[in-house]
């Protein structure tokens, strides 16, 4: 059995102005993702798939896959708007990519094996693939409720340039009890305040617990990972804005006792630009890391 890295680079990076998986950020022209992948592959990751958009996937891999062919396998699939569970079309009008939980069906046929979700346009830490590898390798690729993630502190993960989404974490021991999207979060005189799912303005424990979107699961996660899509198209799917969030399938599945997702946290490294602003303290980190 080998472990899969699953690589988010579908987003259309609508904050940031631009393809922000493909930007140099390294002193030498590297990409944040070239460092997450050499990252991945140091901890013992030997498969590694990337859901794209078609339209980019040819200067995707000329940046960034034909660099790390040598050292892994490598592959690709495509998130496309149409890609819809039967009975199901795409509204007219629709630009917006379907959100994460969309992102990871759509390589439903590319994994075999237990894998790892990751964001394209995020630093995770070395720490991070550490962590989940040992997990990964003593799952079993027919259970669907073994599940985990790496979760950061919430003050590591906020921009000084603007807001920013991130699912809230709350735990039972070492296991995710609920995990709700949160958008809008922001510190300002030392509280942190986003919207929750209902748009209610909540305020956040500085020590709370986040996820970055960095998830553990077995291929068994695809059916069920179905039909939580299917009931999301049935209540939000004629709209043009509506996302399916990988933390909402997970937190459905807890409440449903369908699934334990075991909390790594870690204080490891993690940066990511989601304003242009952010650009230049990322490029001092990484000057910190090395190449």
């Amino acid at each position: 059995m080998n472990p899969t890295l699953l690589v988010l680079a579908a987003g259309m990076g609508s904050r940031y102005g631009g393809l922000k998986q493909l930007d140099p950020m390294g002193p030498d022209g590297e990409t944040l993702l070239d460092y997450s992948l050499r990252d991945a592959i140091a901890a013992g990751f030997k498969n590694i798939v990337f859901v794209v958009r078609e339209v980019f996937a040819e200067e995707f891999h000329q940046k960034v896959g034909a660099k790390f062919q040598s050292d892994c396998a490598i592959a690709y699939v495509y998130q496309a708007l149409d890609d819809l569970p039967e009975g199901f079309s795409l509204p007219a009008g629709r630009t917006k990519p379907w959100g994460t939980a969309h992102a990871v069906f759509a390589a439903r046929d590319a994994i075999q094996d237990p894998f790892v979700v990751v964001n394209a346009d995020d630093y995770y830490g070395a720490d991070a693939y550490q962590r989940i590898l040992p997990f990964l390798q003593q799952c079993d690729p027919a259970d669907a409720s073994q599940t985990a993630m790496v979760a950061y502190p919430i003050l590591n993960t906020l921009s000084p340039h603007g807001t920013v989404n991130r699912g809230i974490c709350r735990l039972a021991g070492k296991y995710l009890n609920t995990v709700e999207e949160h958008t809008g979060l922001k510190a300002a005189n030392g509280t942190i305040q986003g919207l929750n799912l209902k748009g209610d303005l909540v305020s956040i424990d500085n020590d709370c617990l986040v996820s970055m979107n960095f998830w553990a699961f077995t291929p068994a996660l695809f059916p069920l990972l179905r039909d939580h899509f299917i009931h999301f198209l049935k209540q939000a799917g004629q709209e043009m804005k509506s996302e399916c969030y990988i933390p909402s399938v997970i937190d459905t599945l807890i409440r449903l006792n369908q699934a334990k997702c075991q909390v790594f946290p870690t204080t490891g490294d993690w940066f990511g630009v989601t304003y242009p602003e952010d650009k230049a303290s990322v490029q001092a980190k990484l000057r910190q890391l090395g190449n």
